[in-house]
């Protein structure tokens, strides 16, 4: 197999502190996951708990490459949570499920290596 470089990606603007915990990036387990029907680009919908401050909320994903909906199921991953909702289609997407691109650029998501609690923040 041929693994295709990553194309060159320089670093983002430089930004303080301030405005980097601006954005809220919390854990949250996947209670439900499904086919997002009427999307240009294959991708799932999740329903992902982020715990009593934050409660349920719904993301789009473009992740059917290398996730299935059953497998997604209990598995903790990191979201934005303080974005706008965003129209997907008929679906409306409350947080941003967040991954890496693979070298084949199908997104890789990015969850903890250990449990930890719903709606933790990233320190």
């Amino acid at each position: 197999m041929h693994l295709v470089d990553p194309p060159e990606n320089p670093p983002a603007p430089e930004i303080s502190f301030e405005e980097f915990r601006a954005v809220d990036i919390r854990i949250g387990t996947v209670r439900a996951a499904a086919p997002l029907e009427g999307a240009r680009k294959p991708s799932l919908r999740l329903v992902i708990d982020f715990g009593p401050g934050i409660g349920e909320k719904k993301s789009s994903a473009q992740i059917t490459a290398h996730y299935e909906p059953d497998a997604l199921i209990g598995r903790q991953v990191a979201a934005v949570v303080n974005f706008p909702p965003r129209q997907i289609g008929k679906f409306m997407s409350e947080v941003l499920t967040l991954g890496f691109a693979d070298s084949a650029g199908e997104i890789v998501l990015f969850s903890p290596d250990q449990p930890v609690p719903n709606g933790a923040r990233l320190a």
